[in-house]
């Protein structure tokens, strides 16, 4: 049975290693330490979702929490939620970019924010081992049902956008929101933002249309879509919302890893400043962060939006993310936000007239090519000792698995936080480059 309990949450395959009442179990431990507060509650469109979602919530209500459920809802428009609702955490029960049999728990502080590892590890731990606390008849918590999120997180949104001059471009955009969680709020911000929207894959009744996580061979059809109605852009999220892919006005998949650039430019090129990326993130931010000189520096950090935010508040980052399409700008919340993404590059267009593509092309180009790979703890561990052991004339990072720096590129190997694999990631300016690092590793497995 797979089970991945780890720093991004708790994700699992519904009826297998997935089940209610493991769900409760989870909820109990997360609740207990929160008895008489308040904790938010949300889940994306996954069929299994209503049912988990009863399971967390008597879970939560059983340890003696006030529940507010939000019904379906992004994960950051929960974490908005956390901090309108002065809540003591929050619970987002989906999976992510999984395929639609899966289904998790996403674990939120009192700031709106993914759990520290020390704090996740805490739940895990009562969870395994307990205690729980259970309430007495008259002390379990009640429940208030609040669908606000969406409107409450566009208004914050809107506030780290020029409305008026996007609105001003008067843009025709496609967005694809996958049949999850985030299509009402997306459609919505864009709409408010003036654009003509073309909505596909809009039906929140959780069949996702396509793979969920957004690559290039999911997003064939929204490219189709841009080119089939001249559209300026396309826009695609995951189920709940929380990454962002895009497609140029060409109808090209330019990826996820342009996200975060772009809105790395989009905020530097106005409140110059530190930013927070992860390991497995391309080294265009780097780049774009020299454009604009001190203090707009880069601090890395281990793959996980925890070890992101963390690094974000230690160092007053303006910014920070990852390269799977994850933007994270604080003045908004601290998790990855789809919405704020597509205000940031809507707000870059606004100042740039040209097509995007153009906008595109002037960043800085490298090739980056994503393997994953079957692997135990174990093998892994093996793995990685032969890959350092092999890094001669490279710099090593092991920080998080092992990122190795060559003059000609990277290549980093680490096990998933999400799915029973190793990730191995390889970045050079050609595509040749690239697959000869991953060859380079992985003829060591």
């Amino acid at each position: 049975m797979t089970l991945m309990m780890s720093v991004s949450g708790v994700r699992g395959i519904v009826g297998d290693s997935l089940t209610p009442e493991l769900a409760v179990r989870l909820a109990s431990a997360f609740g207990t330490p929160l008895a008489g507060s308040t904790v938010v509650i949300g889940r994306d469109t996954r069929p299994s979702g209503d049912m988990l979602k009863s399971a967390v919530q008597a879970g939560l209500q059983g340890a003696g929490c006030r529940v507010v459920d939000l019904g379906v809802a992004t994960t950051p428009g929960v974490a908005v939620m956390v901090r309108e609702r002065s809540a003591a955490g929050g619970i987002v029960i989906t999976a992510s970019h999984n395929p639609s049999g899966w289904n998790g728990l996403k674990f939120l502080t009192a700031e709106g924010s993914a759990l520290t590892a020390r704090q996740a590890s805490a739940v895990f731990a009562r969870f395994r081992d307990g205690p729980f606390a259970f309430a007495s008849h008259d002390e379990c918590g009640e429940v208030e049902r609040d669908l606000s999120a969406a409107n409450r997180h566009i208004v914050r949104v809107m506030q780290i956008v020029d409305a008026a001059a996007v609105r001003r471009r008067q843009l025709n955009v496609v967005l694809d929101s996958i049949n999850g969680a985030g299509g009402a709020s997306g459609r919505m911000l864009l709409e408010h933002l003036g654009c003509q929207v073309t909505h596909i894959n809009a039906d929140a009744g959780g069949r996702f249309a396509h793979g969920p996580e957004p690559t290039a061979e999911n997003l064939a059809g929204l490219g189709a879509a841009v080119r089939d109605n001249g559209a300026d852009v396309g826009f695609a999220q995951d189920p709940d919302a929380d990454r962002l892919a895009i497609v140029d006005d060409k109808g090209r998949y330019i990826g996820e890893e342009c996200t975060l650039a772009l809105a790395a430019r989009s905020v530097l090129s106005k409140t110059p400043g530190p930013v927070a990326a992860n390991l497995s993130t391309s080294r265009m931010i780097d780049d774009i962060a020299r454009q604009f000189g001190a203090p707009a520096v880069v601090h890395r950090t281990a793959v996980g939006e925890a070890n992101v935010v963390e690094a974000i508040r230690r160092h007053h980052c303006v910014l920070g993310g990852e390269g799977n399409g994850g933007v994270i700008d604080p003045r908004v919340v601290l998790v990855r936000d789809s919405l704020t993404s597509m205000a940031l590059v809507l707000g870059l267009m606004a100042e740039d007239w040209r097509p995007v593509h153009h906008v595109v092309d002037d960043l800085p180009q490298y090739v980056m090519v994503k393997e994953k790979f079957d692997a135990d703890r174990a093998g892994l561990g093996a793995w990685l000792e032969r890959v350092r052991m092999s890094a001669e004339g490279g710099s090593i990072n092991d920080m998080d698995g092992l990122r190795i720096d060559w003059p000609e590129g990277w290549v980093h190997v680490r096990g998933s936080n999400t799915e029973p694999v190793a990730r191995v990631i390889a970045e050079a300016a050609d595509d040749r480059t690239a697959r000869a690092l991953i060859e380079r590793v992985t003829q060591l497995r």
